[in-house]
């Protein structure tokens, strides 16, 4: 072999050890059943679009003074409470004030009813008023949020029981809530009062993803919309700084996120404590299945699923008494967190923060 070629070998037979070096050093793929984010399976060529465009806008953006952010503000993006799509942290927590009882807040003229405690530049931050109660709220979840959407409101009463009927001890109720006016009834809303069926917030006092996505905007970040106008901070309406296109892709994104996937569903530990969960009763409140309405997005209608909530209302006694409430909720009671994807939390947030999930 002429020796001019050695040199040429060695580079070849080097770039060789590299590779395989890379190869190994590389991490293997995430499993599915790890992640909480990812669409849910179906969605047609259009839907993957605006999918992909809500995860961007959830995801990516970041506002800045210069974008409408602020004056007053929580976070700069949706993304910074919702990492990976799973639950706040102690560092994301948010605080809601002034309301007692169902006559309504207090303070609405005074920044409620969520504190803004971050400002731009050459502006202060809020404070709670004197004399108004109240209570943190973590981050949640973001996974499956388009199902316990289509939960239809006869399904919510049929798992509630006001009076202990049966006299197991379980008493759950829906929360009756005011719809925004930009906010069109579910075709399956069942009224009491003039007032509709909340199901999400840890109140169970957002009635849509819709209604939570507009808020978000406008009381996390300070962000107004054609949807609500109102400017936290000067109490006047203001010129939109989200288009209406972003937040249906938001909406969109969220409501057509994947479900949890069960993991070792076969492993007899977990068959037994699921065995044990129901001896205990805890699925008379954490309900394993629940079923859509019919939707639009195929794959989400008429479709079985199991978040372990009944999306009621329930009395948590004296420890629990935040003194703050929203809705037809008394200062007591919380609705009942899903539980599905909770395992993943630890490693998604890397804390274990579970309570009231």
């Amino acid at each position: 072999m002429s020796k001019r070629y050695i040199p040429i070998i060695i580079i070849f037979y080097l770039l060789f050890l590299i590779v395989q070096a890379c190869d190994k050093l590389q991490p293997e793929a995430i499993d599915e059943s790890e992640l909480l984010d990812g669409s849910i399976v179906g969605l047609s060529y259009a839907e993957n679009q605006q999918f992909l465009r809500g995860d961007i806008a959830f995801n990516d953006e970041t506002f800045t003074v210069g974008k409408g952010l602020g004056p007053t503000f929580v976070a700069t993006s949706c993304g910074s409470c919702h990492a990976g799509d799973g639950k706040g942290t102690p560092f994301t927590t948010l605080i809601r004030f002034g309301q007692t009882d169902e006559t309504g807040n207090l303070f609405l003229l005074l920044g409620g009813p969520q504190l803004q405690n971050r400002a731009i530049p050459g502006y202060t931050p809020e404070a709670i008023p004197p004399g108004a109660t109240f209570s943190k709220f973590t981050p949640p979840a973001n996974t499956g949020l388009g199902f316990i959407e289509l939960v239809s409101d006869m399904d919510i009463l049929a798992m509630a029981d006001p009076c202990d009927t049966n006299n197991d001890g379980i008493s759950g109720v829906p929360n009756y809530i005011d719809l925004p006016a930009y906010q069109a009834p579910f075709f399956f809303a069942v009224t009491k009062g003039g007032k509709y069926i909340g199901r999400f917030g840890k109140k169970a006092s957002t009635y849509s993803l819709l209604q939570q996505t507009v808020n978000a905007y406008n009381q996390d970040m300070g962000i107004t919309s054609t949807f609500n106008p109102h400017d936290v901070y000067s109490g006047m309406n203001v010129d939109p700084e989200v288009s209406d296109k972003t937040i249906a892709d938001v909406v969109f994104y969220l409501r057509t996120l994947k479900t949890p996937i069960q993991r070792d569903a076969e492993n007899s530990i977990i068959k037994q404590g699921q065995t044990i969960f129901s001896q205990i009763s805890c699925n008379k409140c954490h309900v394993p299945e629940l079923k859509t309405s019919s939707s639009s997005i195929s794959p989400l209608s008429n479709k079985k699923f199991y978040p372990y909530t009944d999306l009621l209302l329930h009395d948590m006694g004296a420890s629990l008494d935040d003194n703050y409430t929203e809705g037809t909720a008394k200062t007591y009671e919380w609705r009942t967190p899903a539980l599905w994807g909770l395992g993943l939390s630890p490693k998604i947030t890397r804390r274990s923060i579970l309570l009231n999930a």
